[in-house]
């Protein structure tokens, strides 16, 4: 009786075992989902590129729903060059320069609201700045195309800006200069397509991910003022993409 308790046991024993084995198995089992057999680019290679945007808006006696008598003018300049080296097939490192300038002379706006009317006369706004940025790029193709793919950026920036602003009426003037410092966390996902063996058309749209900034103000060099700002921005802003080429070598 006792040698077939014991026979039993083992018995038991062994079939526990393989059933954990088994889900054990299960368990780490993983699909091979094949997304990085493709080399899209090869290790090795070098990347360089940018964009390039520039609006401008000039404006008289304008009215447009609530504004009235609009006077002014203005643009808007960005470029950004950036290079990048691949550390492996279809992942590369780099870095991204970028000045921007912003610039806005309006002469005389009323908006209406009814009852109230709203005048701003003489106001005046510039600022330029600049952005240093890092960045890992990795890439995949979409199903085996060598010519078609997607990338995504994540981005270490670092920003610093300097803008004046003023505003005019008969013989009062008042100036406010400021300074504008940066730090973003982001990514950038986008679409390549190759138009030749060694360049191509990129879409991406704008950063999303945790915006930092400080901004410190002297008005008429005699009154101080500042502020600090911090930002999460997780989905994709249509209005915000961006279109320029790449060169690989």
């Amino acid at each position: 009786m006792g040698k077939k308790l014991i026979t039993i046991l083992l018995l038991l024993a062994v079939i526990v075992g393989s059933a954990e084995a088994q889900r054990g198995k299960r368990a780490i089992k993983r699909i091979d989902r094949e997304v990085q057999e493709t080399v899209f680019i090869p290790k090795g290679t070098w990347m360089f590129g940018g964009t390039v945007s520039y609006s401008e808006h000039d404006e008289s006696n304008l009215n447009f729903l609530i504004l009235q008598d609009l006077e002014g003018k203005g643009y808007d300049f960005s470029i950004s060059p950036y290079f990048g080296y691949f550390i492996r097939n279809n992942i590369a490192v780099g870095g991204r320069f970028t000045y921007s300038r912003d610039y806005l002379d309006l002469g005389s706006a009323d908006v209406d609201l009814g009852d109230i009317t709203l005048s701003f006369r003489d106001l005046y706004y510039l600022e330029h700045k600049y952005e240093a940025s890092g960045f890992i790029r990795t890439y995949i193709p979409i199903g085996r195309s060598k010519i078609f793919g997607l990338f995504n950026e994540a981005r270490l920036t670092y920003s610093y800006g300097q803008g004046k602003n003023s505003t005019r009426s008969g013989v009062d003037y008042t100036g406010t200069y400021q300074t504008v410092q940066g730090f973003q966390i982001g990514v950038a996902p986008g679409l390549t397509a190759f138009i030749t063996d060694w360049s191509a058309v990129e879409v991406s749209v704008g950063v999303m991910g945790f915006d930092f900034k400080w901004i410190d103000q002297q008005t008429n060099q005699v009154e101080e003022g500042s502020m600090r700002t911090t930002s999460g921005n997780f989905k994709i802003n249509l209005f915000s993409i961006n279109i320029g080429m790449t060169f690989y070598i």
